[in-house]
């Protein structure tokens, strides 16, 4: 039945308020690293400030020692707790609608199948915008995209700053990284080497990322050998392996987005995604608004955040020639 113009603004924006949740977990759903992140409960939102805070412990207490009887022990102040800060990063789809479509479309069901196929564009766009965005240096669109796993894992990790950090000064602030040629003969070599480097007692890594001609040499050197898959992350719709007792996951194929000939050792307990709490993937304000020189009505979904690190000397990579 048609109703009133008058109510199209409305229905356009119920219908983004209605599936904003759904595009925020979709993305979630959309990303290898995005899940590990939300299984690990390593997805914490932010309700405001000027920067997004990591703290971290950055040296020893230099008070720690043996004694016997009434040795005195030491009691000066000790400076071992810092925090890398994070710039929030912005991103918006405008989803528009002019006056001639909201006329041809004006019965209900109608507007709401074309706002509907219009938010799936939108929802997808973003998907793949953040996702990109994920494995970026954070260099793109003049410095307003997100740092991804290129800024954080670096392929010169003894030059320049993450997270307001030295990484010249400081070495627990350095990824480890190895650029090797790779084959099914000597994968396995390298993967036990960088794995060996990135263990700390429990602390080791969770998730190995990796695009599709490494994923081609990992599973070349398994040919002779069981293969296991873990549940867990499978069951999300990742093709994944097993390395030591990490999940292997296959982040490439088609419009992939890792890197070529890249492989990350990830310890996702010091990686964290942290949006917006009121810019997760939702309307950038449910008021209608108009274009003053056009017939058109834009509605604007939009997301705030960034990734952040709190552990870089936990974090590896490997580039394969």
């Amino acid at each position: 039945m048609a109703f009133a113009n008058v109510n199209v603004s409305d229905i356009i924006a119920t219908t983004i308020e209605n599936r904003s949740r759904t595009i925020a977990d979709n993305v979630t759903k959309n990303n290898a690293l995005l899940s590990k992140l939300k299984m690990g409960g390593r997805i914490r939102t932010i309700s405001g400030g000027r920067k997004i805070y990591e703290e971290l412990s950055f040296q020893e207490n230099a008070n720690v020692g043996w004694y016997s009887g009434y040795d005195l022990l030491p009691t000066a102040p000790q400076d071992v707790i810092s925090a890398a800060e994070y710039d929030f990063k912005q991103l918006a789809c405008p989803i528009v609608i002019s006056g001639l479509e909201q006329l041809q479309n004006s019965g209900k069901e109608a507007l709401i199948d074309l706002m509907e196929s219009r938010i799936t564009v939108a929802e997808t766009t973003m998907e793949n915008t953040l996702t990109d965005g994920l494995y970026s240096d954070g260099t793109g669109a003049g410095g307003k995209e997100i740092g991804g796993l290129d800024a954080a894992i670096s392929i010169t990790p003894s030059t320049g700053s993450y997270g307001g950090i030295s990484r010249v000064n400081w070495t627990f602030w350095r990824n480890k990284y190895t650029a090797v040629t790779i084959t099914g003969a000597n994968v396995q070599t390298q993967m036990n080497a960088m794995w060996a480097s990135l263990v700390r007692g429990s602390n080791r890594p969770d998730l190995i990322l990796m695009d599709s001609l490494f994923w081609g040499f990992y599973v070349a050197s398994l040919q002779a050998q069981q293969r296991f898959s873990s549940p867990s992350v499978g069951n999300l719709g990742f093709p994944t392996l097993k390395f030591m007792d990490c999940d292997v996951v296959l982040d490439g194929g088609i419009g992939g987005f890792a890197a070529a000939s890249t492989a990350y050792f990830l310890n996702t307990k010091y990686l964290h995604f942290r949006p917006h709490s009121r810019r997760n993937m939702v309307p950038l304000s449910p008021n209608r608004r108009y274009s003053t020189n056009q017939d058109a009505e834009v509605q604007i979904l939009a997301w705030a955040g960034n990734m952040t690190s709190s552990g870089l000397q936990f974090q590896g990579r490997i580039n394969g020639a």
